[in-house]
Order: structure tokens, then C-alpha cells, then sequence
């Protein structure tokens, strides 16, 4: 930490001497009463706590350091909302000062932002002509491209929300995406075409509410509409339409919705969360603001954009700031940083399973040939941190924060392995805490003489929550298009009568200076591959392609691997489990990262409880140990589940076969 940055604010050989000249200018002997006071009062804390007490003023520079950040996100965020801003407004003025400035690059081809509002004018303007209108939703099903931005913000320019649809997702859960929020039409790249071809037969050929199908290819180019007899070519359709600015006839404001991104929560099929335009503008000013992006910077983006680190916190900087998006269909640990290079980089996003990729690279010239100077994003592990920014030069952005959640929270000062911190001095600075929560049930732990939950305390792992104050852009939860889901995730009465607060199910741990490090996911969710993954979910389509209704699906740790792997315990006294059948139904019915990498088949019945639950733990513990586990434990290999034996166990464990 360089605290020669406060010297910039306050000279500490002049301290002394301001709180002198303070106290002179004070009437009588209130002065010497007051530091009196202080006196008193500092001593007293001291001896009730002198840890805590040394702990604060050890982290007071840090805290200092830290206040012009807030403060500047602060006046960003108040200049919004008095404002009634939304994207497209904030757009519109970074393109009025350089309209050809390059706004979004995809391969080669580039878009600037007189063609990025072009583009969006022609989707308004189409989709106003068809008669939609504010609070319609379009499913957005389509791989990382240059258009991707321009599309769903010519739709929320009407007021349109473009739902943004993982496009690993297949059959079940993609359908129930489209239809959950009742999309009016879908428009998905040609990539995809398979993808939707397969779930309309399994739909009998058409999804509920009948919504519109569109192609569309990447690029600039055209299609003929002939080319999928049934599907529409937006590409040719949005040529022949105005590049005016759109009519509209219902005000869109701060407090609107923009978007839909799909989340897996806790429980069940993905959760659409609702991103208002509040929120959006929020969490691209805090990464502009933390990471230090500016107007002339060029972000390299490898990440998904149907996910909010992509979109939200990549294409954000460029729509709201004028900084350049360099965007890669996908990840590639070996062609990172000849990216990098390429095209000039000087930031990235990343997640942690990306970095341990990186570092698992071969060491080479390029590792520093690049111009990048920070990397923002979540989830790098703290036993790499060191090493990373060692071997490729550059300064780590880490954050904490989800979707949908109010819990955020920065880490300012490069402190390895942490994600962010609360001042010891000001907890309510960021109104966040860490509750006691019963391992099994998963329920807040409340004090049986007040009923409130009870809180953690430091170095003790707990759930974070937030408190939830409403119209505010930073702690405001926005919840999710089905009410019952973000009923859900709302915890009342917690710490004073009618006080709300979200629940996010991330274990933390917070240390004596304020600063927290992420322990773990809670509830039946894993993260895997940078994904979340429900639990729920996977029982129902493995149980369903099985047969088998015994069936519980958990996240278990593998060394040197980010988050948790999916297994499944099924249980099958019949023998009827055939594991080739199992694999292809997986392959099919479930993206990569939610597929169970371990299966272990019981011949007795799932053990549950005295409340007759699932007692998911126990499994969770045994994992996939063959040396304590008596039944036979499968692993996918990518292909195949295949039996494992004690020399592929060992394999794993050692990483000399990489999950």
C-alpha cells in the first residue's frame, strides 16, 4: 500500500498544528474540553479492546486512501439518478464528443459509436413498427459478437427487455428461459441454429406464446431470409430501416428495467434478474472508477457476455465512457496474450478459473510483451495471486459481487487473496454483515431471546447479507421477473423490526483489519468452469434421464481446480443404472460445467435424517475418495463415465488429469 498518496490530502507534520489553532479559535476552555473528551473516549476504547483498537488505526491510511473513490462513485451515481439517466442517454452523449471513435471490435471488424447508435436505431425502430413496447421481452441467444450491445440496447431504447440467454444452455432449460419471461420473439446467431432446431422438435415446433424467431450473423453480413425457411434473417430485415432516432411513446427512466440476465440460484431452473438501468449504470461506474479505466482504453474481454461480467462490466466502460471493447468468442488460455498484443490492450477482465489457465501456460516472451495494466474480475484464488501478478506485471482489480445481489464490495489496495473490505471505524460505510446460519436447514440462526440473527464475529466464516435500502443504485435489491424467487432471497426482521436484507449464500470470513476472503457457496448451488450451477436442477434432468428418483447432486473439491466439481450420489438397489445411457443424456441435456464429473451408485437407499432430509453433507464429505467410499464412483471423462480406480484417483488428485 503506497500511503504517500495521502500526502496529496493531509501534510501529518501539520496535524498538531490545525488541531492548535482549532482550539484557539474556540470560545473559553471548550476546546481543551472537547479534546478532553476525545481523549477520554479514545483511551476507553482502548482498554475495552486495545486489538480492535490498533487494528483500526493500522488500517486508517488504507480506509483514507480509499474515501476519493467512493466519493467520485458517489457524485457519478447522484449525477444519474437526479438526472433520470438510462444507457442509451449516457451513450448518446460519448458519442456526440468522437462519433468515429472505436467503441466495439470483434476479430477484425470494428464498430464505432456512430455505427454502434446506427445499429441500435434500426432494432428500435424495427421493433416499434411491429408494435412492441415497453416491458416486452426479446430472448437474446447469441455467442460473444460486436453487435451483441447494440442489439439489446436498441431494444431497451423502446423500453423492450432483452433477455440474455446463456448460450451453453440446451432442450429443458433453454426453453424454460424463452418462456419464463415470456419472450415475444428470440434472436439467436447462426451458430445456435442447431440448438433451436433441436428444442423445437422437442417442442412439437413451436414454444409457448409462439415468439418470433431471428437469425442473425455476426459481422456486418447479410443473409438471404431463404437461407432457414423458418426463421426470419434480422440481418436483411434491419437493412431497409431508418437510422433515425425513435420515437417513443412511454417515458424510460433510472429506475427502469434494461435487461434480464439468468442466474442459477439456489433452487430450480435459471432466475432471471432484473438489471435496471440504476443498476447498470452503477456497476460499469464502480469498475471504471476501481480499475482506473479511462476514455482511451482498450478492455480485452474473453468472458461471455450473456453473463453480467461480460456485458455489464466489459461493454459497460465502452457505452458509458468511450473506452474500447475488444471482444473474443471465447476464452483461450494460449491465445490470451497474443490477443493481448494484437490489439493493444491495456486492460483485461478476467475470472479465477482463467487465471489458473494462464499460469498453467508454458512461460514465455509474451507473458510481458503486452501493455496491459490491470486485470479486474472475481474469484482468483489467493495461493496464485502472487505468482500471477509476478509473472505477467499487472495490477489486480478483484471484487466481489453477484448478479443480482447488493453485497459488493472492491479490492482497493492489492491485498492477496481478499475481496474487498468494510472500514473497522464506519461498518455501516457498506451495510453488510456475516450471520450464523444451521448447516443442515440452511436457515439464519436467531437469538432465541430476541429473535434477531446472530452475527458472525471476525475470523469466524459466515453468510454474507446486505441490507436493503430501496432507490438506492448501491444497495437496492432489484430481485428477479418471478416474484416468488426473489421473495425468496429477501430475510426480514434480522437485526431490528422491519428492517430487509438480501441473502446471497456466499460463505465469507472477515480478519481483524476489515477485510473479507470467500470461504464457499451455501445452499444447493456450486460454482464450476466460472459458472453456477443449481443443484436442483441437475437432479431433476439426471434423475429424469436415469429413472432413478434417489438421486442427490453436491459440488466437491479438486486440488488445484477454482470452485467445485458437480457429483452425483444415485441410488439404484435395482441395477438398473446404465452409465452409457447416463453419459449421452448428460452430453445433451446439460452444459459442460453442470454436468456431474462424479457419479458414486449406492445398492441401499439415500440415508436421510430424523426429518427425513437428504443427508447431502455426509456424501459431500466422503466426495469421491475411492479409499472411503465402498461403492463404485464413476468419472467423466469427457465422453464417458468411466469406473475409477485407485490409479485415476491419484491421477486427479495429483492434476495429472486436469477436470
Amino acid at each position: 500500500m503506497d500511503t504517500s498518496v495521502i500526502s496529496k490530502f493531509v501534510d501529518p507534520t501539520k496535524i498538531w498544528e490545525w488541531i492548535e489553532n482549532f482550539v484557539h479559535q474556540l470560545p473559553s476552555n471548550k476546546g481543551y474540553v472537547l479534546l478532553g473528551g476525545i481523549g477520554v473516549w479514545t483511551l476507553y476504547k482502548f482498554i475495552s479492546n486495545p486489538v480492535r483498537f490498533i487494528s483500526i488505526i493500522r488500517t486508517i491510511p488504507r480506509d483514507f486512501c480509499a474515501l476519493p473513490t467512493l466519493i467520485l462513485l458517489k457524485r457519478n451515481l447522484r449525477h444519474f439518478q437526479n438526472g433520470n439517466y438510462t444507457i442509451f442517454r449516457v451513450f448518446e452523449e460519448i458519442v456526440k464528443k468522437n462519433r468515429n471513435k472505436i467503441i466495439f471490435q470483434f476479430n477484425d471488424f470494428k464498430m464505432t459509436g456512430k455505427e454502434v447508435q446506427e445499429l441500435s436505431y434500426r432494432v428500435a425502430n424495427y421493433f416499434a413498427s411491429l408494435g412492441y413496447k415497453k416491458g416486452d421481452r426479446v430472448g437474446i441467444f447469441m455467442t460473444n459478437c460486436a453487435e451483441y450491445a447494440p442489439i439489446w440496447l436498441g431494444l431497451s431504447r423502446i423500453g423492450v427487455i432483452g433477455a440474455l440467454i446463456n448460450t451453453n444452455l440446451r432442450q429443458t432449460p433453454l426453453k424454460h428461459c424463452i418462456e419464463s419471461v415470456n419472450c415475444k420473439a428470440v434472436i439467436f446467431t447462426l451458430d445456435l441454429v442447431d440448438a433451436m432446431n433441436e428444442l423445437l422438435a422437442e417442442c412439437g415446433g413451436q414454444l409457448e406464446g409462439e415468439p418470433t424467431l431471428y437469425t442473425f450473423l455476426e459481422g456486418g453480413t447479410s443473409i438471404p431470409m431463404t437461407f432457414y425457411d423458418s426463421f426470419k434473417s434480422l440481418n436483411e430485415i434491419l437493412v431497409d430501416v431508418d437510422t433515425i432516432c425513435p420515437l417513443v411513446k412511454e417515458a424510460i427512466g433510472f429506475g427502469d428495467v434494461a435487461m434480464f440476465i439468468f442466474t442459477s440460484g439456489t433452487t430450480g431452473l435459471p432466475k432471471a434478474a432484473s438489471i435496471k438501468h440504476s443498476r447498470f449504470l452503477m456497476l460499469a461506474a464502480t469498475v471504471v472508477h476501481i480499475a482506473g479505466i479511462k476514455n482511451s482504453d482498450i478492455v480485452y474481454t474473453p468472458l461471455p457476455l450473456y453473463h453480467g461480467s461480460g456485458t455489464v462490466l466489459g461493454s459497460g466502460p465502452a457505452l458509458l465512457y468511450g473506452a474500447c471493447q475488444v471482444i473474443r468468442k471465447k476464452f483461450s488460455a494460449s491465445n490470451f496474450w497474443s490477443d493481448c498484443i494484437k490489439y493493444n490492450a491495456t486492460v483485461s477482465q478476467y475470472i479465477g478459473e482463467t487465471c489458473r489457465y494462464l499460469l498453467g501456460q508454458p512461460v514465455s516472451k509474451q507473458d510481458k510483451q503486452h501493455k496491459v495494466r490491470v486485470m479486474y474480475g472475481n474469484g482468483l484464488r489467493g495461493e496464485i495471486w502472487a505468482d500471477f501478478v509476478s509473472r505477467f506485471g499487472v495490477k489486480i482489480s478483484e471484487f466481489y459481487g453477484a448478479t443480482e445481489g447488493n453485497c459488493n464490495m472492491v479490492n482497493l489496495d492489492g491485498r492477496v487473496g481478499a475481496i474487498g473490505f468494510v472500514p473497522l471505524w464506519g461498518p455501516n460505510v457498506l451495510p453488510i454483515r456475516l450471520i450464523k446460519v444451521d448447516e443442515e436447514t440452511g436457515e439464519p440462526i436467531r437469538d432465541p431471546k430476541t429473535g434477531f440473527v446472530v452475527r458472525c464475529g471476525l475470523n469466524h466464516p459466515g453468510e454474507i447479507v446486505g441490507r436493503i435500502i430501496k432507490k438506492d443504485p448501491i444497495t437496492d435489491f432489484q430481485g428477479y421477473a418471478d416474484k416468488t424467487s426473489t421473495s425468496g432471497k429477501i430475510m426480514v426482521d434480522a437485526f431490528r423490526k422491519g428492517d430487509s436484507w438480501f441473502r446471497s449464500g456466499d460463505v465469507l470470513v472477515q480478519d481483524n483489519l476489515g477485510y473479507f476472503y470467500f470461504q464457499d457457496r451455501k445452499g444447493d448451488t456450486f460454482r464450476w468452469k466460472g459458472e453456477n450451477c443449481s443443484t436442483a436442477e441437475v437432479e431433476s434432468i439426471i434423475s429424469t434421464i436415469s429413472g432413478l428418483k434417489g438421486t442427490v447432486v453436491f459440488g466437491v473439491e479438486i486440488p488445484g481446480a477454482n470452485g467445485r466439481a458437480g457429483m452425483a450420489v444415485m441410488s439404484d438397489p435395482e441395477n438398473t443404472l446404465d452409465m452409457k445411457e447416463l453419459a449421452n443424456g448428460v452430453i445433451k441435456g446439460l452444459p459442460a460445467y453442470a454436468r456431474p464429473v462424479f457419479v458414486r451408485v449406492l445398492s441401499t437407499e439415500l440415508v436421510l435424517t430424523g426429518t427425513y432430509k437428504l443427508k447431502k453433507n455426509e456424501y459431500q464429505k466422503e466426495a469421491f475418495n475411492i479409499n472411503l467410499v465402498p461403492d463404485p464412483v464413476y468419472f467423466f471423462n469427457g465422453k464417458k463415465y468411466v469406473r475409477m480406480d485407485q490409479e485415476i484417483y491419484e491421477d486427479i488428485m495429483s492434476s495429472k488429469i486436469r477436470v
